[in-house]
């Protein structure tokens, strides 16, 4: 190689060094505090139904230092939701449930609902990204720390939010009535879909107004509006698949942080589960059989402590607001 060649790799590698120390610092610094709100509408309501808006938080990964995050989630509690959804992994950081306390306060007496991710019952730990490309991340709950989601429950609880790992319950919400359904984190095994059959069974069995009919404006009686919602951390497809199946006419999930390193006009590089890479994040319709629900994959708020860092996938809340079909 002559000496003008060498200098002009040289060059070379050394603007592809700066670029990518500047994208580092970027994602590092940066975009990984870019909180953003997300809106989009879902026409899944009955002719004539009010709209409902629903919050959907997920992956916060809270660390008690972490005030801008835990200020900009208390802040959307003047969006006036009549719902919020909360899909898992909110601990990130064995102290994290009074971040999560703080940031939580403003919604008190505000309906909510939730489901686990892994990052509830064990804290973070290094992992070698390469392992995302060859497959999901496996946990080896020997090496993580476990957290205290018992704490974490209690928290809910005092806001008033209702549990739905691998059950069912029941809101009315500005006049539609909400059947609601989730499993534990699916992740590290923990969805039991074999109990939402039953569970979504007793619920409507058990519904003392099941029979009822409503007036509606275009005929003598109609049933009453029903809106069935499904809610998981990992939107694994055999979990999405049994959901559809179960009725779901609409999907809350997240786990996938967007991909958390993304490629400008390319998208995410892994999903960490075996969603498609295009359903990765935001909403998206997804088909099981003759069946479909519409899917909301979140984004998430926050990151691992061990991989601070976002590039063209800034941490997001979603505000849903369901409008009639």
């Amino acid at each position: 190689m002559t000496g003008t060649g060498g200098r002009a790799v040289a060059v070379s590698l050394g603007a592809v060094a700066a670029a990518g120390l500047a994208a580092f610092a970027w994602g590092s610094l940066v975009e990984r505090r870019l909180f953003t709100l997300r809106e989009v509408t879902v026409p899944v309501l009955a002719p004539g139904s009010d709209p409902i808006k629903v919050l959907h938080l997920s992956d916060l990964h809270m660390a008690p230092w972490q005030r801008d995050k835990q200020d900009w989630v208390r802040g959307l509690a003047d969006l006036q939701p009549d719902l919020v959804v909360n899909t898992g992994d909110n601990l990130g950081h064995e102290d994290g449930v009074s971040g999560i306390e703080y940031a939580l306060e403003p919604f008190r007496g505000v309906p909510g609902i939730f489901v686990n991710g892994s990052n509830d019952y064990f804290g973070p730990i290094f992992k070698n990204p390469i392992r995302y490309f060859t497959a999901p991340s496996l946990l080896r709950s020997s090496m993580h720390q476990k957290l205290d989601i018992d704490s974490l429950h209690r928290v809910f609880a005092d806001l008033g939010w209702t549990d739905l790992n691998n059950t069912a319950e029941a809101l009315d919400v500005n006049g539609t009535h909400l059947e609601l359904f989730g499993v534990d984190d699916p992740h590290i095994r923990r969805d039991r879909l074999d109990l939402i059959t039953r569970a979504v069974d007793d619920l409507r069995a058990n519904d003392p107004l099941a029979d009822e009919s409503w007036p509606d404006p275009e005929v003598a009686a109609a049933p009453r509006p029903t809106l069935t919602i499904g809610v998981v951390h990992a939107p694994y497809q055999r979990v999405l698949n049994s959901f559809v199946n179960h009725g779901a006419q609409l999907i809350l999930a997240g786990h996938t942080h967007g991909g958390q390193v993304c490629v400008p006009r390319f998208g995410a590089l892994v999903t960490n589960c075996d969603i498609p890479r295009k359903q990765v994040k935001g909403l998206s319709l997804w088909d099981s059989g003759l069946h479909t629900a519409y899917l909301n994959v979140s984004a998430g708020l926050g990151t691992s402590i061990y991989a601070p860092v976002r590039f063209a996938c800034p941490p997001e809340a979603t505000l849903l607001t369901l409008t009639s079909a």
